[in-house]
């Protein structure tokens, strides 16, 4: 068993090596022609001057931003396989193309020019396309932000001071400038990075009323060197990214997923930093943001221009293939890492289990931990309580289960004169609980049930040996939590109930035959 594990970290530990490397010659050499280069096509019409490889990106010593910042690494995860930087072989619409890098086609807007004497200047800028997802994961270097050009609300403030503040006032608005890319030359005007061409292709609007990542590389002008001044620099990798449904569990788990997916296809050798450009409140839901990744900090909370030595800004939430599975025929199955990886050819993926053991590894739980004996069983109960989420929320939730408590006090009762086992019933009120907790409670459960509501995409973290019970009402027939258990590889069984309240001895009848079939 040591000489097994010795050999895993060994392996890691090479893994990882090569990444870093990867990642350092893609940034200070721009990859040095090893990836495969994707030209515009013909119709693209880009009205900017493409620049040459260049072999370095200067260094500057003066004005680095450290805050006293711990650069985190990735975690060891059980379900984790390589993310390929050059993924010639993934398939269009298979399931790596959908939850893994997929984006196969790279897009080069701007690359550093060589100087005369040698060695190179001035930003970069590149974008990764998934023709199966229809979106981009664009990153570039030498990105200068100017906070005072991003019109709205500052961010980050106590959710009870911001009440009744509307919703428009939270999504930023950028002014032309709002970022520059740097370019080692003189201009005589301003230029663009991106002109509508572009940007129709490789960002397309899709059904959000506002794309604030196209927005966002939009406003992105080009200056020259003699105009590129920082008041703040940004060593690290750094992910900006914009949020819509910031406290709604399920869309931010979209987002979260987003950022991962993104860090990976982009090759960061550590956790990167993470930059809100908009204008949310503070939420439960940013302590996970902080778990997951370096550093996190708010657009407007800058002070002056502040200048990105690698910038990566992640799809929207909304195009992931969480979100876009619910609307297309995505068959794919969750199975473990060692099967994917010995049947590639199979609709089959690990990428939401190795995003869950992400998560759960962000706040320092086991990922190996064994899971509890056949005699002794969690039913976790998610419930749905009322509490504030965002300054337009009124503080209560609409009811998927009308007799909620008197189906949980029935179960109760049951479970404690259970003969054959014991059997906890956990009161899931997870609105209430630190997110450590509630996942250490999704990661401690043989059931994890309760009506169809964001607290299930808990899901994504449960272990393999768990299942799900969804109790869904005649109007809230949906699929979520179905695909994601599916997605997943973990059991799912749909209770539909007639009205929107449930007949407790049915619930516990149904309980009790998925106990049976875990052996109690």
């Amino acid at each position: 068993m040591k000489r097994k594990t010795l050999y895993i970290l060994v392996s890691l530990f090479i893994l990882n090596s090569i990444t870093l490397y990867h990642y350092l010659s893609s940034t200070s050499d721009y990859f040095h022609h090893r990836l495969r280069r994707h030209s515009l096509p013909e119709n693209a019409n880009i009205s900017l001057t493409v620049y040459q490889n260049s072999p370095s990106f200067p260094y500057h010593a003066n004005n680095v931003s450290l805050h006293n910042v711990v650069n985190k690494p990735w975690p060891i995860s059980p379900s984790y396989l390589p993310w390929p930087l050059s993924p010639n072989n993934i398939t269009y619409r298979s399931c790596e193309a959908y939850f893994g890098n997929g984006f196969t086609r790279r897009v080069d807007l701007l690359t550093p020019k060589l100087r005369s004497g040698g060695g190179g200047g001035g930003g970069w800028f590149r974008c990764f396309y998934s023709s199966t997802l229809e979106s981009s994961i664009c990153e570039g270097g030498r990105i200068r932000m100017h906070p005072e050009k991003i019109k709205m609300s500052v961010g980050g403030e106590e959710l009870e001071s911001v009440i009744g503040r509307k919703e428009d006032e939270e999504l930023p608005k950028f002014e032309f400038g709002a970022f520059d890319l740097e370019v080692n030359e003189k201009l005589g005007s301003r230029k663009k990075l991106a002109n509508e061409s572009f940007l129709d292709q490789y960002l397309k609007k899709g059904s959000v009323s506002r794309h604030t990542v196209r927005e966002l590389i939009d406003s992105v002008q080009l200056v020259g060197a003699n105009e590129f001044e920082c008041s703040e620099w940004i060593e690290e990798p750094t992910l900006l990214v914009t949020r819509f449904e910031y406290a709604n569990l399920f869309h931010t788990v979209t987002d979260w997923y987003s950022a991962y997916v993104s860090s990976r296809v982009t090759g960061l050798p550590i956790r990167p930093r993470l930059v809100f450009v908009d204008g949310h409140c503070l939420t439960p839901l940013d302590d996970t943001w902080k778990a997951m990744f370096s550093s996190l900090r708010y657009a407007k909370h800058f002070h002056g221009p502040v200048c990105f030595r690698h910038a990566i800004l992640p799809p929207l939430g909304y195009e992931t293939a969480l979100s876009r599975g619910l609307l297309e025929d995505l068959d794919c199955r969750g199975a473990s890492a060692h099967e994917v990886s010995h049947n590639p050819n199979e609709p089959i993926t690990a990428r939401i289990s190795e995003f869950g053991e992400m998560i759960k590894a962000a706040f320092g739980l086991p990922l190996n931990k064994p899971h509890p004996t056949s005699n002794h069983h969690n039913v976790l109960f998610v419930r749905r309580e009322g509490y504030l989420a965002h300054p337009r929320h009124v503080g209560t939730v609409q009811p998927r289960l009308e007799n909620e408590q008197e189906v949980f006090d029935g179960l109760k009762k049951w479970a404690g004169s259970h003969s054959k086992c014991k059997v906890n019933v956990i009161n899931g009120i997870l609105a209430h609980m630190p997110m450590k907790e509630q996942l250490r409670a999704i990661q401690e459960a043989s059931i994890i049930m309760g009506a169809h509501g964001a607290g299930l995409t808990h899901t994504v973290s449960a272990t393999k040996e768990a299942e799900i019970l969804e109790l869904i009402g005649v109007d809230f027939i949906r699929p979520h939590y179905a695909l994601i258990s599916k997605w997943k590889g973990i059991k799912y069984h749909p209770m539909y109930l007639r009205e929107a309240s449930a007949v407790p001895s049915e619930v516990i009848d149904k309980v009790s035959k998925i106990l049976a079939n875990l052996g109690c």
